[in-house]
C-alpha cells in the first residue's frame, strides 16, 4: 500500500520518525534509491511489515508498505508470501501516517 507525504511537513528526519514508529533500518538500496525498514510482529522475525521509502520529487516521499507473511524459501530470490492490501496493512498504514505526523 502506497502513500505520499510532503517531507517539509515532517518534524524530524525520516530515519528518526520511522524508528519512533517501531521500524528498524534494514538497508539502503542504491540501485532504486530506496530506504528499507522492517517491523517484525513476532520474535522469529515473521510476519513483519516491510517499508520502502523513496523520493518522488524534491518535496515528497513515497512510502510503500506490505506485510511479509513468511521468509523467502529460496536463497537470493525475492519472492515471498506478501500482502499489499487488507485490514492489517490498512491499519498499519494509518498508524504509521499518524506517527509520522505527530512526531
Amino acid at each position: 500500500m502506497e502513500f505520499t507525504l510532503n517531507k517539509n511537513t515532517l518534524k524530524d528526519n525520516v530515519y528518526n520518525l520511522v524508528r519512533k514508529a517501531g521500524y528498524r533500518f534494514q538497508e539502503k538500496d542504491e540501485k532504486n534509491s530506496e530506504l528499507i525498514f522492517i517491523r517484525p510482529l513476532e520474535k522469529a522475525g515473521y510476519p513483519r511489515f516491510h517499508l520502502y521509502i523513496k523520493k518522488s520529487d524534491e518535496e515528497n516521499l513515497i512510502f510503500d508498505l506490505h506485510l511479509d507473511q513468511k521468509k523467502p524459501i529460496y536463497k537470493d530470490v525475492p519472492a515471498h508470501s506478501a500482502e499489499y492490501e487488507g485490514e492489517l496493512v490498512e491499519k498499519e498504514t494509518e498508524r504509521l501516517k499518524q506517527a509520522l505526523n505527530k512526531a
